[in-house]
């Protein structure tokens, strides 16, 4: 560890000891200003970069909170007009000299006319590309100009509309290759933006640049790894150079133009990367540098995993596998899907990426889905990823609609597929490259030829078109980017729509039967697919942020602010449809939130643990999601601010490496062990009825080796046992103690509005200033944790059974604590 910092340090060092090195050169802190096109020259404002224009005209004081109260609906206009940004930037002798100078856009949002010096430069048309301009025909000594005219995407997509015979599903934004969220979703706003929304830079270079590392893993066994590394670099000379790789050399020649050159790398007895959960995710770092002894032209550093990921696809009597090896050994895959952090992509930062990816870690998760819809993450959350041992399942940016086919837009997608896929590719963390989302299932099963009055050769067409793009473009830009052992692509996620028999006997699937179908939480025990990677349900966030999108005064339900910041049109109606199932309803706006977040947490508990006891048979569950893009009331196991919900919490217990559930069959109850520990453990478990006072009513041990790597059935205890029994006052404790391994669980035997629940007395006591310890005299059922300062829980939503001292961990020092239950919402 300590040697590969030196060398990292020497590395950053070097430049200062050699000459003629290549400079990198912010543009963020110019003094950007931005003003709409139709305003004249003395209405121009300050402007920050990377930024949007909404986030710069709030900064300005020109719009109100895009996200408090129903303001959103105020803000439309912003999305039809041009927006002017611009800047000045001096360029001295030294940087005047160099041979190239390229001005580079990580992100322009989206139609982009750029001027430098009064000469047009660049169109750019796509928000998911990198743009480079070699500005140095241009630039003077002194003072140069900067000059960007952002075109409204919403206008130009609906001009691109009119040049087809039929409309497309997904209406203008399917013509625009920008983030599809921003037009709106059944969680997210419309705030359809523009601006610079990624870092832009200077690059100067003499002699050679190098535009990318990629690597190949030719081998990797417990004692010797064989990379293969390529570098393609930029020249203006031909001659002998040196590529340093960390501490080995080896001669070069260069050519004029582009070379692409490749060296092998050997590591003795390699460490490897694992997921969460089943070891050390580790990371080896590469620095790489060309030069010669005297003159270093440029550096490059690359970090990478050694691992192998087999995606297995082979047909059984059911029908057919669907399910990853990672170094071998088949893993149940546990997660979430990812949607964009916020509404205002630049206001995320790297501690944002990082955030969100380490709450996943910490639920146990070992991938995340990187939804269609929104964009191709930040570079900090795939570092993040690599660092905690989660994969990701990458989808391109296409979602629930159908698209063009023209050459431009199949051409525009082809450049943004190689720009992020080079971009992504080296992280260790990506498993699997995904076209589209609901798209093949929209098209056959959402009645869309129907709806949009197609014809026979409309239909032919708009197929034909979605063929040539996800089924030949696509995969033919993997297989020149990627080592065919990197190289798995799924054209489109789900494979079958979920109201087919089908969807469930092959591929992934999207169950929204739960939700959408008003069907009950339980049939997530029949409906169980070969890889579960989307399903899910609504629960209202904390009460914090329900506060932070209104007033005082907004607290209750006929509140513009509170309609508005839930986007699916029936979404209220349909968690108390599903609540008046399970659970009393309460009657006053918070109760009603905090019960949301239980009745979420226990569908998708059910959902989980089915998906996880039916291992081998299914071998992957993704929950609709992980994380929201603004304060608002949907599917997310932690809110905007990353305010755990109470599914968050569930979650971490549900996907723990060792869980235990119990299934209610025909004549027994059975105990389920969901175990992805690759050890056998030996150990006892003790299964205990307990009335609600304490008392236990019935207990037996057993003791039977925990088989390692997969779910079985433990235990089946009839059902005739516990027939004396009341089921409305009693509850269920499962508790294995091993040598390796712990797990509890409880259990209930009736929905939530059964139990007999009397009032808990409960108490908290402070065992130091970041500790507190929770009693009770009888069952509290989902105790939650608040303070009136911001505080992270160890753990919240729980059951504290009488006589249980349950500890606390405190992310801070509060004031004081309050406790709720839901005794105290009936």
């Amino acid at each position: 560890m300590h040697l590969q910092k030196l060398r990292y340090i020497l590395f950053l060092l070097l430049p200062y000891f050699l000459v003629a090195q290549n400079v990198e050169r912010s543009l963020n802190t110019a003094s950007w200003q931005f003003k709409n096109q139709k305003q004249s020259e003395a209405d121009w404002l300050p402007a920050q970069v990377p930024g949007t224009v909404h986030t710069d005209l709030y900064r300005n004081n020109l719009i109100s909170n895009p996200f408090l109260g129903a303001n959103e609906k105020q803000l439309q206009w912003i999305e039809n007009e041009n927006w002017n940004y611009k800047t000045t930037f001096s360029i001295s002798d030294k940087e005047l000299h160099y041979e190239h100078c390229i001005l580079q856009f990580d992100g322009l949002d989206t139609y982009a006319e750029v001027r430098c010096n009064g000469v047009a430069i660049l169109s750019a048309n796509n928000m998911f590309r990198t743009w480079k301009v070699d500005l140095k025909p241009l630039l003077k000594r002194g003072q140069n100009t900067l000059e960007i005219t952002f075109l409204s995407a919403v206008q130009k997509g609906k001009e691109q509309a009119t040049l087809l015979p039929y409309a497309l599903p997904g209406d203008e934004k399917v013509f625009t290759r920008k983030a599809q969220y921003q037009y709106g979703w059944d969680w997210g706003p419309r705030l359809v933006t523009a601006g610079i929304w990624k870092d832009v830079k200077l690059l100067f270079w003499n002699k050679q640049t190098i535009t990318n590392i990629t690597y190949t893993q030719k081998l990797l066994t417990k004692t010797k790894a064989l990379l293969e590394f390529k570098a393609t670099i930029q020249s203006t000379t031909q001659g002998k150079y040196l590529w340093n790789i960390n501490e080995t050399q080896r001669e070069i020649t260069l050519h004029k133009g582009t070379n692409v050159l490749t060296t092998s790398y050997e590591i003795e007895n390699p460490k490897w990367w694992w997921t969460n959960g089943l070891g050390d995710p580790y990371l080896y770092t590469f620095y790489h540098s060309i030069g010669t002894s005297k003159q270093l032209s440029e550096g490059r550093k690359i970090t990478i995993g050694l691992r192998t990921i087999e995606w297995v696809q082979e047909p059984d009597a059911a029908g057919k596998q669907f399910y990853f090896k990672l170094n071998g050994i088949p893993v149940f895959m546990k997660g979430a899907n990812y949607i964009p952090a916020d509404s205002f992509l630049p206001r995320a930062t790297d501690s944002t990426y990082q955030a969100i990816v380490n709450n996943a870690a910490a639920a146990h998760m070992n991938m995340l889905r990187v939804w269609g819809g929104g964009t191709y993450a930040d570079d900090a959350f795939y570092e993040a990823c690599d660092k905690k041992g989660i994969l990701v399942w990458q989808d391109f940016m296409f979602a629930c609609a159908m698209y063009p086919g023209d050459a431009e837009f199949i051409a525009n997608v082809k450049e943004e597929v190689e720009d992020n896929v080079t971009r992504l590719q080296n992280h260790p963390c990506i498993a699997l490259w995904c076209g589209n989302n609901e798209m093949d299932e929209g098209w056959h099963n959402w009645g869309w030829q129907k709806q949009y009055h197609y014809t026979a050769s409309d239909s032919t067409q708009i197929w034909n078109d979605y063929t040539r793009l996800f089924h030949e473009v696509i995969p033919q830009t993997l297989t020149e980017l990627l080592p065919k052992t990197e190289n798995r692509y799924w054209a489109s996620s789900p494979s079958i729509g979920w109201g087919r028999k089908e969807s469930l006997l092959q591929g992934d699937s999207h169950y929204w039967g739960v939700w959408w179908g008003k069907e009950p939480f339980d049939t997530y025990k029949k409906k169980v697919g070969r890889f579960m990677s989307e399903y899910g349900f609504q629960g209202m966030p904390n009460w914090k942020t329900i506060q932070s999108f209104g007033n005082a005064e907004d607290m209750n339900w006929d509140a513009a602010a509170i309609q508005n910041h839930q986007k699916h049109p029936t979404g209220y109606q349909t968690i108390q449809e599903y609540m008046a199932r399970d659970y009393k309803v309460p009657t006053s706006l918070e109760d009603f939130a905090y019960v949301s977040q239980l009745l979420q947490a226990e569908g998708m508990k059910t959902a989980l643990e089915t998906h996880r006891s039916a291992r081998p048979y299914c071998m992957g569950s993704l929950y609709w999601q992980l994380n929201d893009c603004w304060p608002v009331t949907s599917w997310s196991s932690f809110d905007y601010f990353g305010r755990w919900k109470a599914l968050h919490y569930q979650v971490r217990k549900t996907m723990d490496t060792l869980a235990l559930t119990l299934k209610e069959k025909e004549l027994t109850y059975a105990l389920v062990t969901m175990n992805d520990a690759l050890q056998e453990d030996q150990g006892s478990m003790r299964v205990q009825l307990i009335d609600l006072k304490g008392t236990i009513l019935w207990s037996k041990e057993k003791q039977t080796p925990l088989q390692p790597n997969t779910s079985q059935t433990y235990w089946e205890i009839p059902q005739k046992e516990w027939e004396g029994f009341d089921k409305t006052q009693c509850v269920v404790s499962m508790q294995w103690t091993g040598k390796q391994q712990s797990a509890t669980a409880l259990h209930y035997l009736v929905q939530p509005k059964a139990l007999a629940l009397t009032k808990p007395t409960l108490h908290w006591k402070r065992i130091n200033s970041l500790t507190i310890e929770l009693t009770t005299d009888v069952l509290a059922k989902n105790v939650c944790l608040s303070a009136p300062e911001e505080c992270f829980f160890s753990d919240n939503y729980m059951d504290l059974l009488p006589g249980q001292k349950l500890q606390i961990t405190l992310s801070k020092p509060v004031s004081d604590i309050q406790l709720k239950s839901l005794f105290d919402t009936l």
